[in-house]
Protein backbone atom coordinates (compact mmCIF):
# COMPACT_ATOMS: atom_id res chain seq x y z
CA UNK A 1 0.00 0.00 0.00
CA UNK A 2 2.82 2.43 0.90
CA UNK A 3 4.63 1.68 -2.36
CA UNK A 4 1.43 2.26 -4.34
CA UNK A 5 0.72 5.66 -2.76
CA UNK A 6 4.33 6.81 -3.09
CA UNK A 7 4.51 5.69 -6.72
CA UNK A 8 1.35 7.60 -7.65
CA UNK A 9 2.47 10.76 -5.79
CA UNK A 10 5.99 10.74 -7.23
CA UNK A 11 4.86 10.21 -10.81
CA UNK A 12 2.26 12.94 -10.47
CA UNK A 13 4.90 15.37 -9.21
CA UNK A 14 7.50 14.36 -11.79
CA UNK A 15 5.27 15.00 -14.78
CA UNK A 16 3.05 17.79 -13.45
CA UNK A 17 2.83 20.42 -16.15
CA UNK A 18 4.37 18.08 -18.72
CA UNK A 19 1.31 15.93 -19.42
CA UNK A 20 -2.45 16.68 -19.54
CA UNK A 21 -3.99 16.40 -16.10
CA UNK A 22 -6.53 13.59 -16.90
CA UNK A 23 -3.87 11.48 -18.57
CA UNK A 24 -1.41 12.16 -15.74
CA UNK A 25 -3.94 11.05 -13.12
CA UNK A 26 -4.69 7.82 -14.97
CA UNK A 27 -0.98 7.15 -15.54
CA UNK A 28 -0.04 7.78 -11.90
CA UNK A 29 -2.88 5.69 -10.47
CA UNK A 30 -2.22 2.88 -12.94
CA UNK A 31 1.46 2.73 -12.01
CA UNK A 32 0.55 2.75 -8.31
CA UNK A 33 -1.80 -0.21 -8.78
CA UNK A 34 1.16 -2.34 -9.90
CA UNK A 35 2.41 -2.37 -6.30
CA UNK A 36 -1.02 -2.66 -4.69
CA UNK A 37 -1.08 -6.45 -4.56
CA UNK A 38 2.66 -6.80 -4.05
CA UNK A 39 3.90 -7.44 -0.53
CA UNK A 40 7.57 -7.53 0.38
CA UNK A 41 8.44 -10.57 2.45
CA UNK A 42 11.58 -11.21 4.45
CA UNK A 43 11.57 -14.86 3.40
CA UNK A 44 15.32 -14.91 3.68
CA UNK A 45 18.41 -15.84 1.85
CA UNK A 46 16.81 -19.07 0.61
CA UNK A 47 14.24 -17.26 -1.51
CA UNK A 48 16.86 -15.21 -3.35
CA UNK A 49 19.15 -18.19 -3.87
CA UNK A 50 16.25 -20.39 -4.96
CA UNK A 51 15.15 -17.81 -7.53
CA UNK A 52 18.73 -17.44 -8.74
CA UNK A 53 19.21 -21.19 -9.13
CA UNK A 54 15.85 -21.61 -10.88
CA UNK A 55 16.64 -18.84 -13.34
CA UNK A 56 17.62 -19.89 -16.85
CA UNK A 57 20.40 -17.29 -16.64
CA UNK A 58 22.05 -19.34 -13.90
CA UNK A 59 23.72 -21.37 -16.67
CA UNK A 60 25.59 -18.29 -17.89
CA UNK A 61 29.19 -17.86 -16.70
CA UNK A 62 29.11 -15.80 -13.48
CA UNK A 63 32.23 -13.81 -14.40
CA UNK A 64 30.50 -12.61 -17.58
CA UNK A 65 27.38 -11.53 -15.66
CA UNK A 66 29.41 -9.72 -13.00
CA UNK A 67 31.55 -7.90 -15.57
CA UNK A 68 28.57 -6.94 -17.72
CA UNK A 69 26.58 -5.73 -14.70
CA UNK A 70 29.42 -3.57 -13.41
CA UNK A 71 30.06 -1.97 -16.80
CA UNK A 72 26.44 -1.09 -17.51
CA UNK A 73 26.05 0.10 -13.91
CA UNK A 74 28.89 2.60 -14.34
CA UNK A 75 27.51 3.72 -17.71
CA UNK A 76 24.06 4.16 -16.18
CA UNK A 77 25.39 6.39 -13.41
CA UNK A 78 27.40 8.43 -15.94
CA UNK A 79 24.38 9.12 -18.20
CA UNK A 80 23.28 12.76 -18.41
CA UNK A 81 19.70 12.08 -19.53
CA UNK A 82 17.01 9.74 -18.28
CA UNK A 83 16.64 7.89 -21.61
CA UNK A 84 19.61 5.56 -21.23
CA UNK A 85 18.88 4.43 -17.61
CA UNK A 86 15.18 3.89 -18.36
CA UNK A 87 15.99 1.90 -21.50
CA UNK A 88 18.47 -0.18 -19.51
CA UNK A 89 15.85 -0.79 -16.82
CA UNK A 90 13.33 -2.08 -19.34
CA UNK A 91 15.88 -4.29 -21.07
CA UNK A 92 17.28 -5.85 -17.89
CA UNK A 93 13.79 -6.38 -16.43
CA UNK A 94 12.74 -8.10 -19.66
CA UNK A 95 15.87 -10.28 -19.61
CA UNK A 96 15.47 -11.20 -15.92
CA UNK A 97 11.76 -11.97 -16.20
CA UNK A 98 11.41 -13.12 -19.80
CA UNK A 99 14.63 -15.05 -20.38
CA UNK A 100 15.47 -15.88 -16.77
CA UNK A 101 11.95 -17.10 -16.00
CA UNK A 102 11.48 -15.08 -12.79
CA UNK A 103 7.81 -14.34 -12.24
CA UNK A 104 6.62 -10.74 -12.31
CA UNK A 105 5.18 -11.06 -8.80
CA UNK A 106 8.47 -12.34 -7.33
CA UNK A 107 10.40 -9.58 -9.08
CA UNK A 108 8.13 -6.84 -7.76
CA UNK A 109 8.10 -8.31 -4.25
CA UNK A 110 11.89 -8.00 -4.11
CA UNK A 111 11.78 -4.59 -5.77
CA UNK A 112 9.17 -3.06 -3.48
CA UNK A 113 11.30 -2.48 -0.36
CA UNK A 114 14.18 -0.54 -2.00
CA UNK A 115 11.57 1.23 -4.15
CA UNK A 116 10.06 2.81 -1.02
CA UNK A 117 13.39 4.41 -0.04
CA UNK A 118 13.95 5.46 -3.65
CA UNK A 119 10.54 7.12 -3.92
CA UNK A 120 10.97 8.91 -0.59
CA UNK A 121 14.28 10.33 -1.83
CA UNK A 122 12.61 11.46 -5.05
CA UNK A 123 9.90 13.27 -3.09
CA UNK A 124 12.59 15.12 -1.15
CA UNK A 125 14.18 16.23 -4.42
CA UNK A 126 10.88 17.36 -5.91
CA UNK A 127 9.75 19.74 -3.17
CA UNK A 128 11.59 22.99 -2.44
CA UNK A 129 10.90 25.61 0.22
CA UNK A 130 10.26 29.03 -1.37
CA UNK A 131 9.17 32.32 0.25
CA UNK A 132 6.71 33.09 -2.55
CA UNK A 133 4.46 31.26 -4.97
CA UNK A 134 5.96 30.44 -8.34
CA UNK A 135 6.04 26.69 -8.76
CA UNK A 136 3.87 24.26 -10.64
CA UNK A 137 2.30 23.32 -7.30
CA UNK A 138 2.54 25.40 -4.10
CA UNK A 139 1.54 24.29 -0.60
CA UNK A 140 1.63 26.72 2.36
CA UNK A 141 4.30 25.73 4.88
CA UNK A 142 5.46 27.77 7.93
CA UNK A 143 5.34 31.22 6.35
CA UNK A 144 6.48 30.03 2.93
CA UNK A 145 5.58 27.46 0.36
CA UNK A 146 6.60 23.95 -0.57
CA UNK A 147 6.82 24.18 -4.34
CA UNK A 148 7.51 21.87 -7.26
CA UNK A 149 9.81 23.69 -9.69
CA UNK A 150 10.63 22.64 -13.27
CA UNK A 151 14.35 22.48 -12.45
CA UNK A 152 13.62 20.19 -9.51
CA UNK A 153 11.52 17.97 -11.77
CA UNK A 154 14.40 17.61 -14.25
CA UNK A 155 16.92 16.75 -11.52
CA UNK A 156 14.53 14.31 -9.81
CA UNK A 157 13.74 12.54 -13.08
CA UNK A 158 17.44 12.02 -13.80
CA UNK A 159 18.24 10.79 -10.30
CA UNK A 160 15.24 8.45 -10.30
CA UNK A 161 16.14 7.06 -13.72
CA UNK A 162 19.74 6.43 -12.67
CA UNK A 163 18.63 4.73 -9.47
CA UNK A 164 16.17 2.50 -11.33
CA UNK A 165 18.86 1.53 -13.83
CA UNK A 166 21.33 0.72 -11.06
CA UNK A 167 18.73 -1.34 -9.19
CA UNK A 168 17.85 -3.27 -12.34
CA UNK A 169 21.55 -4.12 -12.77
CA UNK A 170 21.80 -5.42 -9.21
CA UNK A 171 18.56 -7.39 -9.51
CA UNK A 172 19.73 -8.88 -12.80
CA UNK A 173 22.88 -10.10 -11.07
CA UNK A 174 21.38 -11.23 -7.75
CA UNK A 175 18.41 -13.07 -9.30
CA UNK A 176 20.57 -15.00 -11.75
CA UNK A 177 23.78 -15.72 -9.81
CA UNK A 178 23.85 -17.67 -6.52
CA UNK A 179 26.04 -16.36 -3.72
CA UNK A 180 28.73 -19.11 -3.94
CA UNK A 181 29.34 -18.24 -7.59
CA UNK A 182 29.63 -14.54 -6.77
CA UNK A 183 32.19 -15.36 -4.08
CA UNK A 184 34.17 -17.47 -6.54
CA UNK A 185 34.30 -14.55 -8.97
CA UNK A 186 35.46 -12.21 -6.20
CA UNK A 187 38.21 -14.62 -5.22
CA UNK A 188 39.42 -14.82 -8.81
CA UNK A 189 39.48 -11.01 -8.79
CA UNK A 190 41.89 -11.24 -5.78
CA UNK A 191 39.45 -9.73 -3.29
CA UNK A 192 40.80 -10.49 0.23
CA UNK A 193 39.30 -13.60 1.79
CA UNK A 194 38.30 -11.74 4.96
CA UNK A 195 36.07 -9.45 2.88
CA UNK A 196 34.27 -12.29 1.10
CA UNK A 197 33.86 -14.29 4.30
CA UNK A 198 32.40 -11.32 6.17
CA UNK A 199 30.09 -10.62 3.22
CA UNK A 200 28.60 -14.11 3.18
CA UNK A 201 28.22 -14.26 6.98
CA UNK A 202 26.55 -10.85 7.16
CA UNK A 203 24.32 -11.72 4.20
CA UNK A 204 23.23 -14.96 5.80
CA UNK A 205 22.68 -13.82 9.36
CA UNK A 206 20.73 -10.69 8.47
CA UNK A 207 18.00 -12.93 7.07
CA UNK A 208 18.28 -15.36 9.97
CA UNK A 209 17.68 -12.49 12.38
CA UNK A 210 14.70 -11.38 10.29
CA UNK A 211 13.25 -14.89 10.47
CA UNK A 212 13.86 -15.06 14.23
CA UNK A 213 12.21 -11.67 14.77
CA UNK A 214 9.10 -12.65 12.80
CA UNK A 215 8.76 -15.88 14.81
CA UNK A 216 9.07 -13.98 18.08
CA UNK A 217 6.66 -11.30 16.85
CA UNK A 218 4.08 -13.92 15.88
CA UNK A 219 4.43 -15.62 19.25
CA UNK A 220 3.96 -12.32 21.11
CA UNK A 221 1.01 -11.35 18.94
CA UNK A 222 -0.72 -14.69 19.60
CA UNK A 223 -0.44 -13.90 23.34
CA UNK A 224 -2.04 -10.45 22.87
CA UNK A 225 1.26 -8.70 23.43
CA UNK A 226 0.21 -5.80 21.18
CA UNK A 227 -3.33 -5.26 22.49
CA UNK A 228 -2.65 -1.75 23.83
CA UNK A 229 -0.16 1.08 23.46
CA UNK A 230 1.60 0.51 26.79
CA UNK A 231 1.70 -3.24 26.31
CA UNK A 232 2.88 -2.83 22.70
CA UNK A 233 5.81 -0.65 23.78
CA UNK A 234 6.74 -3.09 26.51
CA UNK A 235 6.49 -6.09 24.19
CA UNK A 236 8.55 -4.35 21.48
CA UNK A 237 11.34 -3.58 23.97
CA UNK A 238 11.36 -7.18 25.17
CA UNK A 239 11.44 -8.46 21.59
CA UNK A 240 14.49 -6.40 20.69
CA UNK A 241 16.25 -7.35 23.92
CA UNK A 242 15.63 -11.04 23.27
CA UNK A 243 16.69 -10.60 19.64
CA UNK A 244 20.01 -9.08 20.73
CA UNK A 245 20.64 -11.93 23.16
CA UNK A 246 19.61 -14.46 20.53
CA UNK A 247 22.00 -12.94 17.98
CA UNK A 248 24.95 -13.33 20.38
CA UNK A 249 23.89 -16.91 21.11
CA UNK A 250 23.67 -17.76 17.41
CA UNK A 251 27.05 -16.14 16.71
CA UNK A 252 28.65 -18.18 19.49
CA UNK A 253 27.05 -21.41 18.23
CA UNK A 254 28.21 -20.65 14.68
CA UNK A 255 31.77 -20.03 15.85
CA UNK A 256 31.79 -23.29 17.85
CA UNK A 257 30.47 -25.21 14.82
CA UNK A 258 33.18 -23.75 12.56
CA UNK A 259 35.87 -24.52 15.14
CA UNK A 260 34.68 -28.13 15.50
CA UNK A 261 35.00 -28.56 11.73
CA UNK A 262 38.60 -27.33 11.76
CA UNK A 263 37.81 -24.10 9.92
CA UNK A 264 40.99 -22.36 8.79
CA UNK A 265 39.35 -18.94 8.61
CA UNK A 266 38.25 -19.11 4.96
CA UNK A 267 34.85 -20.24 3.73
CA UNK A 268 34.79 -22.43 0.64
CA UNK A 269 31.80 -23.44 -1.51
CA UNK A 270 31.56 -26.09 -4.19
CA UNK A 271 30.87 -24.52 -7.60
CA UNK A 272 30.74 -25.98 -11.08
CA UNK A 273 32.82 -24.36 -13.82
CA UNK A 274 30.67 -22.59 -16.43
CA UNK A 275 32.50 -21.64 -19.62
CA UNK A 276 31.67 -18.43 -21.46
CA UNK A 277 29.63 -19.21 -24.57
CA UNK A 278 29.87 -17.19 -27.74
CA UNK A 279 26.17 -16.29 -27.78
CA UNK A 280 26.31 -15.07 -24.19
CA UNK A 281 29.42 -13.01 -24.84
CA UNK A 282 27.84 -11.44 -27.94
CA UNK A 283 24.70 -10.46 -26.02
CA UNK A 284 26.77 -8.98 -23.19
CA UNK A 285 28.93 -7.08 -25.67
CA UNK A 286 25.86 -5.76 -27.47
CA UNK A 287 24.33 -4.62 -24.17
CA UNK A 288 27.51 -2.85 -23.05
CA UNK A 289 28.10 -1.27 -26.48
CA UNK A 290 24.51 -0.05 -26.70
CA UNK A 291 24.68 1.38 -23.19
CA UNK A 292 27.99 3.12 -23.97
CA UNK A 293 26.59 4.61 -27.17
CA UNK A 294 23.50 5.98 -25.43
CA UNK A 295 25.64 7.37 -22.60
CA UNK A 296 27.89 9.19 -25.08
CA UNK A 297 24.87 10.59 -26.91
CA UNK A 298 23.49 11.91 -23.62
CA UNK A 299 26.41 14.36 -23.38
CA UNK A 300 25.40 16.14 -26.60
Amino acid sequence: MVSSILTACVLYGLFLGQLPTPFLLVFSLGAGLLFLRTHHTHSGISSIDVLARRSALCKVAPALKVGCSLLVLMLCIAAQTALMPLTLTVVLCAVTIGIGGISWHDYLSKFSLPAVFLLLSTLALLWNFTPERGGLLDLPFFGGYLSILPTAQTAARLVLARALGAMSCLFFLSLSTPMPELLAVLRRAHVPAVVTDLAVLIYRYIFLLFATYHEMHAAAQSRLGFSGLRRSLRTTGQLYALLLANSFRKASACFDAMESRCCTGELRFLTRPKPIRVSHALFAGFLVAGSALMTLLSYR
